[in-house]
């Protein structure tokens, strides 16, 4: 056994100092860009959300488990790598005893012959096996050269997929072969349990040969696997765990991240900072966490699959968007390495490739990728390793917009008119209160401070006071607090924009200004609870106005109506005899996990029948307006809100309800075309869960 102990360290010796070459360079070329130590802090600093989260996404499989049956196969060959490390102790150890002693008998101390422990062995190898034959047919089946564009593995590394399923498989043939061989020569340590390997011990010839040879294979399949390994997208079994402790908590959605330079948040006031390093415009510039990303990623297509700008035939993949940078990265690595130990490229062609932008017309990311992006955050929520590629996207805006002034024209226009009067459509800030007039009670307004015995300030947002669809939910919620009891006021000519669509369209510091403006407003006038019928002003008040000092108790009309319905301050009693479809607005439902109460207070409301689309709830179909895109020119393409109108036309409804101003405008505009062309019927519109409630409540008093 002396010539096989030999072999097998020098195999582990050769395989582990390739695979450690690797690990290095890979860790040299993450900490090339700038730091993220807000990852640090936080894991640092909340230690039980992470061990949550490593138990609930990592070892638990969650996200995955939600993809059937290629979640369960997944689970199963990940707790193989967990499991059967016992055995390459196992392995190891009879090596080397059997090199000293002549007898590779080795059983871990304690319970290396609890056949509980045989068992899971064999039964994690086999079930490991089934996994890999499903893992075969999902791939053929979903084959991009059968589907195209509809394969969630469109544009992934599949010959390198193919070599790693073909070496787990070698792995775990060999581990029964060398694990048969020894119970034919009484080695193996377990006497029951091992169902698999006590089995083909009976079958198998009593050879020491035969033993040896196995146990070299199978450490030997293992240890070119671990240098594959390190060397492919399966990388992700090391950095995965990694990329799931530093992502953003609770998830990578809710509110964007604030800008950084040089790892400390941006200050826009410093006469020091240099306007070139706001954003990310070349691959230097991403953080170790956004390497992570890269490193991570599986490509599953889970993403691909979910975004609404792929299903409609536009550019953007959010896993190509990660694998195009990971290539480049790799690509260009050699030299950003080189230039970081002080290495002057003269080579044109090098320099060329260090400077290459990340976006534009020869740039790693194509422009229309980056701006087909509506934020619905469908790829975040789906991805089993937390890759955020939502963050990626903003940073890369960020610096088209900030530095290069690169961004749709459209969006101009909304730019240039917030920063004039604060809003959007450029309206006067005069006509934010013009929809009080329409109400038959008193609303009212602050003036320096919140009136005393007032609870809530209701957030109307731009929207809500400025668009008339809009302007109908605005009064249906005022109507209905009113009715309950609710005290309230609003801001009127005071509020501005809260800065989201500045903000998702990568002009940071507008959004600055815009926060720093309201937080000041909101401050002065001692606010300290807040309703937003605006999901894109509910999450920007909520989850990104705390990075400024805006802390405030911010809640969604259609959290405080559920709340009221079930408290009996408000009764919905006249009967709304329609079959009515929801569609759940992004930012409210994936970005802030409000999935129950808009359905809740439907089925209050008597005499409603609701039919749920086919795409619903966490895997929701975005209207379109997200990410600024409200503003922009959808030119390539299936139009998105046409997409999610022709969906909920399948369910046949009387009415499509929703609970965001947005919503409201891209679904109503789809409907309007759709009954021009005869396609919907005259009757259908799209209306707030507000206003089914205070129809049904007003018509009981």
């Amino acid at each position: 056994m002396l010539w096989v102990a030999i072999i097998g360290l020098v195999m582990t010796v050769v395989a582990v100092a390739l695979a450690g070459r690797r690990a290095l360079f890979l860790y040299k070329l993450a900490t090339v860009g700038p730091p993220a130590p807000e990852r640090v802090e936080y894991a640092r600093t909340h230690v039980g959300d992470e061990v949550k989260a490593q138990l609930v996404e990592v070892f638990g499989q969650k996200k995955l488990l939600k993809w059937t049956p290629s979640g369960v196969a997944h689970f199963f060959v990940m707790w193989a790598f967990f499991i059967l490390l016992t055995v390459y102790i196992e392995a190891y150890g009879a090596i080397i005893q059997g090199a000293i002693t002549g007898r590779p008998n080795f059983h871990i101390p304690l319970i290396g012959q609890w056949g509980v422990l045989g068992f899971l062995q064999d039964f994690i190898a086999v079930a490991c096996l089934a996994g890999l034959v499903a893992f075969a047919i999902i791939r053929v089946k979903n084959s991009p050269k059968t589907l195209g564009r509809d394969s969630r593995f469109s544009g992934s590394h599949l010959g390198g997929a193919w070599l790693v399923l073909f070496m787990i498989f070698n792995i775990i043939w060999t581990l029964f072969l060398a694990r048969g061989a020894a119970a034919a020569n009484g080695n193996l340590p377990y006497s029951s349990g091992a169902f698999v390997s006590l089995g083909l011990g009976e079958v198998l010839p009593q050879s020491h040969l035969l033993e040896e040879i196995a146990l070299l294979l199978h450490i030997g399949f293992m240890l070119v696997f671990l240098v594959i390994v390190v060397n492919s997208k399966h990388l992700h079994i090391f950095t995965a765990p990694l990329n799931v402790l530093f992502s953003r908590r609770p998830d990578g959605l809710g509110g964007a991240p604030e800008m950084r330079v040089a790892g400390k948040p941006v200050d826009f006031e410093d006469e020091d900072l240099d306007p070139e390093k706001l954003g990310r415009g070349t691959i230097a510039d991403t953080t170790w966490k956004g390497f992570l990303d890269f490193y991570s990623c599986t490509e599953c297509g889970r993403c691909q699959s979910q975004c609404p700008a792929w299903n409609t035939d536009k550019p953007l993949s959010p896993k190509m968007l990660i694998l195009d940078q990971r290539d480049h990265a790799f690509k260009v690595a050699p030299y950003l390495l080189a230039a970081q130990q002080g290495v002057e490229h003269k080579d044109t062609d090098v320099l060329a490739l260090l400077e290459k932008p990340l976006v534009g017309e020869e740039g790693v990311i194509h422009p229309d990728v980056l701006w087909s992006c509506t934020n619905c955050g469908a790829c975040v929520e789906q991805c089993p390793v937390d890759i955020e590629h939502i963050d990626h996207i903003l940073d890369m805006r960020r610096y088209q917009v900030m530095v290069e002034s690169s961004f749709p024209s459209e969006a101009g226009v909304m730019v240039k008119n917030l920063e004039n009067k604060g809003n959007p459509w450029g309206m006067s800030e005069m006509k934010r209160a013009d929809w009080i007039e329409e109400l038959d009670f008193e609303v009212e307004i602050v003036e320096d401070k919140m009136p005393e015995g007032t609870e809530y300030l209701f957030w109307v947002g731009c929207a809500g006071a400025l668009e008339d669809r809009a302007k109908k939910t605005t009064k249906a919620v005022a109507e209905l607090l009113h009715i309950a009891g609710v005290k309230f006021a609003v801001l009127g000519p005071m509020e501005a924009c809260s800065g989201d669509p500045a903000r998702r369209l990568g002009m940071e510091y507008l959004f600055n200004m815009l926060a720093q403006q309201n937080i000041e407003t909101l401050n002065e006038a001692g606010v300290k609870k807040i309703v937003a019928t605006c999901p894109h002003c509910f999450n920007t008040l909520a989850n990104e106005y705390p990075q400024l000092g805006g802390a405030y108790e911010v809640v969604h009309h259609t959290q405080l109506l559920s709340k009221l319905v079930d408290e009996g301050l408000l009764t919905p009693v006249t009967p709304i005899e329609e079959k009515i479809t929801y569609h759940d607005p992004c930012f409210l439902g994936r970005h802030n996990k409000v999935y129950s109460q808009p359905r809740d207070i439907m089925s209050k409301v008597p005499g409603v029948q609701t039919q749920e689309m086919h795409r619903h709830k966490d895997r929701g179909f975005c209207c379109g307006a997200g990410g600024a895109r409200m503003w922009m020119e959808e030119r390539i393409g299936k139009r998105i809100n046409t997409e999610r109108v022709d969906e909920a036309l399948t369910t046949n409804p009387d009415t499509v309800s929703t609970a965001c101003p947005f919503c409201m405008v891209m679904l109503g505009d789809a409907i309007n075309e759709k009954k021009n062309n005869g396609e919907a019927k005259e009757s259908l519109e799209v209306v707030d869960v507000a206003q089914l409630l205070i129809k049904s409540v007003k018509g009981a008093s």
